[in-house]
């Protein structure tokens, strides 16, 4: 028996057990992506799918999973022609964020495809994962390289591994699911799109759902075993209602009526691509099958609509997820057929996953009085902790700050349009998290070079394993064309590509940046370095400077959200205090160099250069503490927001002192004539001269 936290006991949360049930039913809807906090048993429920999912046939022996009905007739394994066939319990595969591209696609043994001339090929996760579930914890925080290659297995159903001239193809069709923790980042919207559904999912703020939760978990943490025998009858009779829903799935007709609501509801929220549609359509299709119908009813169109297109509708990583629902009732009352009714006398189940002990069950929550532990109805979580990080990438909610609180404090001000900025990036070579910014040593990117490998050889140099391999062949007694290669021979690419950084920001919030216009351009500017920041795949940071001191609003995060937030709560007014800003940011680089050191930092300090606070000499001050960066060898570049007729140039002054390089708010536009990353090279440069 199962030892995996029993999915009927999870206690709420309808909206994620029913789009996990819905893809049960019907595996073409396309996965699921759950959003929520950390500690709301995100994990917990997907996991637990997995005990619900019919048994799968297979041709006894290969290790492509394939179908006895009809085998994959390119199989590695195969052919398949008169194949045993045998059952086993659907797969649910984890796929770690660390995970190397050989474990996801599969490795090639390149020793003895060069060696014996034969494809040794040990299958990886996508292979695994055919024809049951892959699960991406934490998948936002996942490589860019492996969403590549999840995008084009998804998008093709089946996966290609090439290694110089040795290629493999097998079947890769599998139910995605994911989960994430939005204040660790958004993920791409490549990807996003590829998850059919999405839900959100937060803790229960009523306390007898707490309790519950609390209750089931200690009970399930004494006794896992006794915990799920006691969940056994309500899991069984589950699985037997997933069963005769696929059964009916294929006799649930699609009216003209429901198609045309699927189509005006994609058009009125203008979802982009036509793959909003098809999801809506085989969810509301799901939907019918799992009430136990026939026919596809305006309830269903609504829910799959909610389920299906919030993820869909984000223009960019600031917009907020979700759905207008008195816009959607427009559109489907607007397009609604005349014959929407139901026979006389036939049920209206409950679309949500109903408990399998009959009425009352509420999700899995048996009736009062049956099982161990009854439990209100609603959301909630069933305790279980992910595994989701939860320290420093955890930035704390801004304090509330009164109106008129500090001297001569001004009320935040709106960002003005954000644009699209010139590239900013670290001279040099790193060798830091992959991303889009700075040039470093990667697994993926253009061939530079060739090194004996350490451990096993990933990524073999064919031309230097050959010329290395070459003197030798006489005394090793080659005789016929093929070439005799040994271990000390075989020699490791070196790649070059790009690396994520740590985008510090440290934003001048003092009295001299208050005018409301000025303050807006500066939000407005920095929003837009953090929509680079995003799609680059930085790590970003914000300390604030104003008054008597500074404060980090925001610690490095992968969140660009929770930036952008901070950032428009930001007040301003008071003195500047420069110097505190500057070391207040050194406290925190200093911190993230311990933490990660591979990731290079990115100082980026918005200021009109002036320093009027922090003690008696301010700028010799900011001056003494600018050079501690230059000390460190970070690359820094200052924004120079000084306007008017008449400038004092103190923001260059201040870039020098840092090493790096000043440009102007017009400047930083993708279309202005400066360019940034040669002045960021300059500074470097004139510092290394120093």
């Amino acid at each position: 028996m199962s030892t995996r936290y029993p999915f009927t006991a999870v206690v709420g949360m309808d909206d994620l057990r029913l789009a996990l049930l819905l893809n049960a039913v019907s595996p073409a809807v396309g996965g699921v992506l759950v959003r929520g906090e950390k500690g709301t048993a995100k994990s917990t429920a997907v996991r637990a799918l997995a005990d619900l999912l019919p048994e799968v046939p297979v041709v006894a022996g290969c290790r492509f999973s394939c179908d006895p009905a009809s085998p994959d007739p390119g199989c590695p394994d195969g052919p398949h022609e008169v194949a045993p066939a045998s059952a086993r319990p659907a797969r649910m595969v984890e796929l770690p964020v660390g995970a190397s591209e050989d474990r996801l696609v599969g490795a090639l043994d390149i020793e003895k495809a060069l060696a014996d001339g034969v494809k040794a090929f040990e299958p990886g996760l996508l292979a695994d994962a055919h024809r049951g579930i892959l699960y991406v914890d934490e998948v936002n925080l996942l490589h860019d390289h492996l969403i590549d290659l999840l995008l084009d297995a998804a998008a093709m159903g089946s996966s290609y591994v090439e290694r110089e001239g040795v290629s493999v193809r097998h079947a890769a069709r599998f139910l995605l699911v994911g989960t994430m923790n939005p204040e660790e980042g958004e993920l791409r919207p490549q990807l996003l799109d590829r998850f059919g559904l999405t839900v959100e999912v937060a803790a229960s703020r009523e306390p007898g759902q707490r309790v519950e939760v609390v209750r089931r978990r200690l009970a399930f943490d004494d006794d896992p075993a006794a915990f799920a025998a006691r969940w056994a009858g309500e899991e069984s009779a589950l699985r037997e209602r997933i069963a005769a829903a696929r059964a009916l799935l294929p006799q649930v007709t699609l009216g003209d009526a429901a198609l045309l609501q699927i189509a005006a509801t994609c058009a009125a929220f203008e979802v982009d691509g036509m793959r909003a549609d098809i999801v809506m359509a085989r969810t509301a299709t799901a939907l019918a099958a799992w009430a136990g119908r026939t026919d596809v009813t305006s309830d269903d169109v609504r829910q799959a609509a909610l389920l299906a297109l919030p993820h869909r509708r984000r223009r960019n990583p600031f917009d907020a997820p979700g759905l207008d629902e008195e816009k959607l009732d427009e559109t489907l009352e607007q397009f609604k057929g005349e014959d929407e009714g139901r026979g006389e006398g036939d049920e209206d189940p409950d679309p949500g996953p109903e408990g399998p002990g009959g009425p009352g069950g509420g999700g899995g929550v048996p009736p009062q009085g049956e099982g161990p532990d009854s439990a209100p109805e609603g959301g909630g979580s069933d305790g279980q902790s992910d595994d989701g990080n939860d320290g420093a990438e955890q930035a704390p909610a801004p304090a509330p700050r009164p109106d008129g609180a500090g001297a001569g404090e001004r009320a935040a001000v709106k960002a003005a349009e954000p644009f699209r900025t010139k590239m900013l990036s670290v001279p040099g070579l790193g060798e830091g998290a992959a991303g889009r910014r700075s040039r470093a040593r990667t697994e993926h990117g253009r061939t530079t070079g060739a090194v004996r490998p350490r451990g096993a050889l990933t990524k073999l140099h064919l031309t230097a394993t050959v010329r290395a391999a070459a003197p030798h062949q006489k005394a090793r007694g080659r005789s016929g064309p093929g070439l005799v290669v040994r271990r000390d021979d075989l020699r490791q690419a070196t790649r070059e590509g790009r690396e994520g950084n740590l985008v510090l920001f440290a934003v001048d919030a003092s009295g001299s940046m208050a005018a409301r216009q000025r303050m807006s351009a500066v939000k407005g500017a920095v929003l837009s370095l953090l929509l680079d920041a995003y799609q680059r795949r930085d790590k970003v940071g914000l300390v604030t400077f104003r008054g008597r001191d500074a404060e980090v609003a925001l610690p490095p995060t992968s969140s660009v959200d929770a930036a952008a937030a901070r950032l428009e709560l930001l007040p301003t007014g008071g003195r500047t205090p420069l110097s505190a800003g500057l070391l207040k940011a050194h406290d925190v680089l200093r911190v993230e160099r311990l933490r990660d050191p591979s990731r290079r930092p990115l100082l980026v300090v918005v200021t009109d250069g002036r320093a009027t606070g922090g003690g008696s000499d301010p700028v010799a001050l900011a001056a003494r503490a600018a050079r501690l960066h230059a000390a460190d060898g970070t690359a820094a570049v200052v924004v120079d927001c000084e306007t008017g007729p008449v400038r004092l140039g103190l923001a260059g002054d201040l870039a020098r002192e840092l090493g790096g390089s000043a440009v102007t708010l017009d400047e930083l536009r993708a279309d202005s004539i400066a360019g940034l990353v040669r002045n960021v090279q300059a500074g470097q440069s004139t510092r290394r001269a120093a």
